[in-house]
This record gives C-alpha cells, structure tokens and sequence, in this order.
C-alpha cells in the first residue's frame, strides 16, 4: 500500500478525494491540477505542462518500478543527485539524497557541483531554481511535468508586469531622502523564473518560509514598501509579526483596477498583498485547532506560515516545513502535536516519531495535489533515460530570464534565516 493509499484510507469516511489513489498519468492530460486540488484554485488555460508516461511503465507492479529505480541510481553513481521535497510521498522521497524544504534543496543542489543530472522531485517552480542554480553543464531532470503549482500559477508575469506599471504611475521611481526605492517586489520561491528574473531586475528578492521576515527586512532598508506575491498569507504573517498594522497591508486583486484599492489606501501601504494562497494550507481553520485541543489537552499546535492570519495566531507557533520537523524533533516521549501541513509529511513524522502522537489538523486527509503527481513510474522511466542516453523532461529556463533571475535567487540564499549561523 502506497502512501498515498494510507492517507486517504485512514479516515474514509472524511477523504479529501478517492481518485488520489489512482495513478497520476489519468489525470495528467486533464484541464486543472487534478484530484484533491482547492475548488478555489486558478485552472490554467492551456494546460502547459503535459505529463506522458509510457504505459509500459503504468502497468509495471511497484516491486518492479522500484527494483529499476535502486539498480539505475546505483549505476548512475555520482553522477546524479535526487532531491526530494518533504512533501513528497514516501515511495519517491526514500530515494532523495537530499531531502528539505524549499530553501534547503536550493541550497544542497549548489553542493553537487560535479553531479551531471539533477532530478528534482517537487514541483516545476523548484526544478526551474535548481536549473538556473546550477552549471551550465548540469541538468535538471522534472519527472512528470505535470507537477505545477497552483500559487505559482496565480501570480502571472503579465499581472505582475501590469501591477508594476500602476505603482510606477502612483509611486514614482524615485528614491526618498534615505534613499530608499518606492517599492521593493518580493517574490516568493512557489512562483514561476519569471518572476524570479522580474524580481532580479526591478531590485528586488525571492523568498521562502525559512527566511521570510529576514527577507522583508532586506527589503525595507532598501525599499519604503513591498510588492509580495504570490502568497497573501505567508506575506500577511511575515509583516504582522514585523509590526506592521493590518490596514498597512492591503490586498491586490489583479483582475481589479489598482487591485481593488484606492490612490489613498496605496499610499499610506507598506506591504502589498497579492491576491494568492495556497489550496492546502487554506484548508486548515481555528475549529480545527479548537477540536484538537478539547480532544488532547496538552497539544502543541504548529501550523505552516501559508496558512490563514487566524489559524497562525490561534496556534502555539507556526513555522516552515523545516521548523515544524525540528519542533517534533526536539520533544520528547509522550509529546502531542498537532499540525498544519500537507499529511504526507505529517504522517512521516509520526512514523519516524512513534512515542509521540503527531497528527494533522484536517480531518480531511489532503495531499498536495501537484506534488503527488511525482511517482515512482515517472522516477523510473526518467532514470532509465539517463543510461539510455535520452534526457526526459529537462527543464531550461532561458538565460535572459535565467541571469535575472540569479540575481534575486543570490540575494535570497545570503538572506539566512533567523538563528541560522
């Protein structure tokens, strides 16, 4: 039994979505990002990113898809390097030699300087990062293109662009007399080279949850106000812990004249909040948090930073996918934790934890949609490429975007999270 199997038969009566338990390649052809995907999310048209997986390797038994996986690895050597997400189901991310959130993969695939492939299993944003991080000789390995991301997708270069020209006209570009830019744009790593390289050019910074308030903190000593997007909440949350008022961060609405706001309400703003978030995070509510407590007094509750403003504040701590592991890491036996995070991290947590209890805070048992859509059929076959000599489902990001786009990605690995030495 797969874990994805595991997850949704936990608690059938409250399953996100049976159809997750299928294979992945039934849905990699369909309009949206598939089963247990928001009803909310944004459905890119076209679908740009096709998966196509031999059906050979759809109807090969899991024994087999594994034993092809361990033999070709082992053959490939040095010359390869897995990364996986902790996101990531457990059939693939055994195979990872680096495993961590999005912050640390950017960081480990600089450490393999002398491997030829990268295989990034996550989601397409990620595969474009390591790409534009690594040699020019390197090459970066996506296994099923398919795995998109829904943030990302709400926050398009062209809506960017547009934004940035109705600041222009209100701001100005010139500099105060501290010189400090009118606004600073700050992307974070769920979104597309695009607008890495959009963040390089205009002086601005791509973040992660690891290195959030650090980030706008870069960005206010060169900045009077910041452009964030793609993620409203991961912003929201930043900048209140900051000590920036709520009526200091007004939503943008891109379908919206000046995002739906006033000359007035963008003048006095010092975060501007894109209209975006993420579909599993959203999901998680302060009754939630209620239940859990009533049920396990005692319970220590951390939830991830792209959740609401109200289940981070109702919760003892939020954190990055990072904290949340070193969190559990650091209890001890009998320890109760209740968390808000995508389950398939949760529950390899409570397994690597057996004496504590870990579990998720949504009783409806949802996987990230697009990162389950890396499986270990995809995996095979694009290693099994490697020693045929064919190099499947390469992500290149152009090198105008991708020298740009360096620019902001640098600025984000000198920004070192709080604490880190």
């Amino acid at each position: 039994m797969t874990s994805v199997d595991v997850a949704i038969t936990t608690r059938p009566s409250a399953t996100c979505d049976a159809d997750l338990a299928k294979g992945p390649w039934e849905f990699d052809l369909s309009p949206g990002y598939g089963p247990g995907a928001s009803e909310d999310d944004v459905i890119p048209d076209p679908v740009t990113r096709p998966g196509q997986l031999p059906t050979a390797y759809q109807r090969m038994s899991e024994d087999e898809l594994h034993e092809r996986i361990r033999n070709t690895k082992k053959a490939l050597g040095d010359k390869l390097v897995i990364l996986g997400h902790f996101y990531q189901r457990d059939e693939v991310v055994q195979y990872a030699d680096f495993v961590g959130d999005s912050f640390q993969l950017a960081n480990a695939a600089l450490t393999k300087p002398d491997a030829e492939t990268i295989v990034f299993c996550g989601v397409h944003f990620m595969a474009e990062t390591a790409d534009i991080l690594a040699r020019p000789e390197q090459r970066v390995i996506l296994p099923n293109l398919a795995a998109g991301c829904s943030m990302a997708d709400m926050a398009d270069e062209d809506s960017v662009e547009s934004a940035w020209e109705d600041l222009m006209e209100l701001y100005g570009d010139e500099p105060d007399a501290d010189g400090r830019q009118p606004v600073i744009p700050v992307t974070y790593m769920n979104s597309s080279a695009a607008l890495k390289a959009f963040c390089g050019r205009h002086g601005g910074i791509v973040c992660t949850s690891s290195n959030a308030s650090t980030v706008l903190e870069w960005a206010f000593e060169r900045g009077q106000r910041v452009l964030f997007f793609p993620d409203q909440h991961l912003g929201r949350n930043t900048a209140k812990a900051m000590g920036i008022g709520l009526d200091q961060m007004p939503m943008w609405n891109p379908r919206k004249p000046l995002g739906g706001n006033t000359e007035e309400v963008l003048r006095d703003a010092k975060v501007l909040l894109w209209h975006g978030f993420c579909s599993v995070h959203k999901r998680f509510t302060v009754d939630q948090i209620e239940q859990a407590r009533a049920e396990h007094p005692g319970v220590r509750v951390i939830v991830h930073p792209e959740c609401p403003m109200p289940v981070v504040d109702a919760a003892d701590e939020s954190g990055s996918t990072d904290y949340i592991r070193k969190a559990i890491e650091g209890g001890r036996p009998g320890d109760v934790f209740a968390i808000g995070t995508e389950i398939n991290m949760v529950n390899r947590l409570q397994a690597e934890h057996p004496e504590m209890t870990i579990f998720c805070l949504d009783p409806v048992i949802c996987p990230c949609s697009t990162m389950y859509r890396i499986h270990p059929g995809y995996l095979a076959w694009t290693l099994d490429g490697l020693l045929e000599g064919e190099v499947r489902n390469q992500i290149v990001v152009a090198d105008d975007v991708a020298t740009d786009a360096k620019v902001a990605l640098e600025r984000m690995l000198a920004a070192l999270p709080a604490g880190t030495k």
